[in-house]
Formats: structure tokens, sequence, C-alpha cells
């Protein structure tokens, strides 16, 4: 499905005042991870209040152990810290790279700014080598935004 096809079925999702804010980002996750084939884990990590390090919450796909990552560390941390979108075509090639799993082969990080703070980012895995673009930068910051609108921070 195209990233403008799914617009309308995420800001539904977001807009749903009946559900809570992590039932909506559960299905956001969810959403994208079983219309966009390249997207194999999704989730939404958040910083832990005041601790320098992100807490998972919300995901779509396997289990992970790395519910918690210290600013800095992996893809996530390092995003946290640069404030900048991080595209990673090949995770073997990254030496600070936390690996989830082996069938993992590529990452696309973005943060998610509220009031220009960086608050929190979207992570997404892939089975595919080097399959994220342009596009999907676009597409995943425009859902952060939306998704900013629906926070109580």
């Amino acid at each position: 499905m195209s990233f403008e096809a799914l617009k309308p079925q995420i800001s539904k999702t977001l807009n749903s005042g009946t559900l809570s804010v992590e039932h909506r980002l559960e299905e956001v996750c969810s959403i994208l991870k079983e219309n966009v084939a390249h997207y194999n884990w999704v989730g939404f990590y958040f910083k832990n209040g005041d601790k320098p390090e992100l807490k998972l919450r919300a995901y779509a796909g396997e289990p992970t152990d790395h519910t918690i990552i210290p600013f800095g560390k992996g893809i996530c941390g390092q995003v946290a810290v640069s404030n900048k979108n991080f595209v990673v075509p090949d995770v073997n090639a990254q030496d600070n790279y936390i690996a989830c799993s082996i069938t993992v082969k590529s990452e696309i990080v973005i943060p998610l700014f509220v009031n220009g703070e960086n608050i929190g980012q979207i992570d997404i895995d892939s089975h595919t080598p080097d399959p994220f673009t342009k596009a999907d930068e676009d597409f995943l910051e425009w859902v952060n935004a939306q998704v900013a609108v629906i926070l109580d921070v």
C-alpha cells in the first residue's frame, strides 16, 4: 500500500479520542508493519522521564529485549542525541548497532519533536537490505508530526 493511501488510516486512528494514546500508538505500529512490505518491526521509543535513556512505549513485531536504550547507544540512542534522521542501509556495517535479531538487515529511525524538543522516535527494522528511501523518511516524519499532536507531554 502506498504511503499516501496509508495517511487517512493513520490520521483516523490517531484522532480516535475514544482510544488511549497507548492504544493509538500500537495501532499505528500495526498499520505500518502490516501495510509496508519492508517494515518488519515498528516501534515508538520515548525519553524516559529525566533519565538519559529511551523507553519502548508501543511496537508491532517480534518482542525485543531492548525496552530501555541509553542515549548514544545503538541507532536509536544516537538519534536521541543527534536529533537527526538515521537511515542504516546495512546494520552490519555499523559499529554502534544494537542487534535485535539476526534477520534485521537495515533500520530507519526518525526523531519525534514536540515544541521543538526531541521527545522520542519511530524505529523501523527491515529484513530487506537497503530498502529505505527519501519517501520513507518523508512519510515517517509526517507520521511523527501527527503523533506529536496527540501526546500529553
